[in-house]
């Protein structure tokens, strides 16, 4: 495909954007897959969707590395929802094509309405960790919001790593910043999940993906750098502004877009 040179810098500094906001609070791709979209008019959105996948994995990965570092997860709960969560993407890219976007966008407002105001109300949520639940019930949540939301990213994906993170703080009873690392190792899968379904596919634009991956690493990097030092309070801050900047960008899909 014969792409300018202008819109390959705007998706790098738009992937760089994503990138660092995801690396944060998740809800990268309100900043990436829009800028795709309009960047490519004439592409399917099987192939904007596939491409997309590759910056926020590698995106997803540096800034995973980066938390790895100074934070420690839950790894048996990671790998436990990781699996079902990857093989729920594969199943929604499988379908990605088949069902209108539409139907999902009045869902999925109502529930990013709801997340918002509870985590707006919730003052003291994820800033302390509170295991709720014994560990084999936790794991079992863990594995069906990992398939749900799995799902999810694979046939739409904005919002998936909030919706993660949110589930790890409010179900599970984990702090913001280790939910946001635990969260992550899932998003990878999902991610992961869908390139291979696109990519067997021949949906993605390899070369305009790693391009843009480098960007995402980049701002990745930089945002796992400023939620360490943050901690906790910045990452619920910066939760509270990725999902109201989600629930604009629905709102104007949902009732006002042409």
């Amino acid at each position: 495909m014969d792409i300018s040179f202008e819109i390959i810098l705007l998706l790098l500094l738009a992937a760089t954007f994503a990138g660092l906001v995801d690396s944060l609070a998740g809800g990268g791709g309100l900043i990436q897959l829009p800028a795709l979209l309009v960047s490519l008019p004439d592409t399917s959105p099987s192939v904007i969707l596939g491409t997309n996948k590759v910056p926020s994995f590698l995106g997803t990965f540096g800034a995973t590395a980066s938390y790895l570092r100074k934070v420690r997860p839950d790894f048996k709960l990671a790998a436990v929802m990781a699996l079902p969560a990857f093989i729920g993407s594969a199943l929604g890219a499988s379908v990605a094509t088949m069902i209108p976007k539409d139907a999902f966008r009045p869902v999925i407002l109502f529930l990013l309405i709801i997340v918002a105001i509870y985590a707006y109300l919730r003052k003291d949520l994820g800033q302390i960790a509170s295991a709720k639940f014994e560990r084999n019930r936790r794991l079992l949540i863990g594995a069906i919001v990992g398939a749900v939301i799995g799902f999810y990213d694979g046939i739409f994906g904005p919002g998936t790593g909030s919706f993660l993170m949110l589930a790890l703080v409010a179900l599970l009873g984990f702090a913001f910043l280790q939910a946001s690392v635990t969260a992550k190792l899932v998003n990878l899968a999902t991610n992961l999940g869908a390139i291979a379904v696109f990519g067997f596919n021949s949906q993605i634009l390899w070369a305009l993906g790693l391009t843009m991956a480098a960007g995402n690493i980049l701002g990745g990097f930089i945002g796992a750098k400023a939620g360490m030092k943050g901690g906790s309070v910045l990452i619920r801050r910066a939760f509270l502004v990725v999902t109201t900047a989600l629930i604009i960008r629905l709102c104007y899909d949902t009732f006002l877009r042409g």
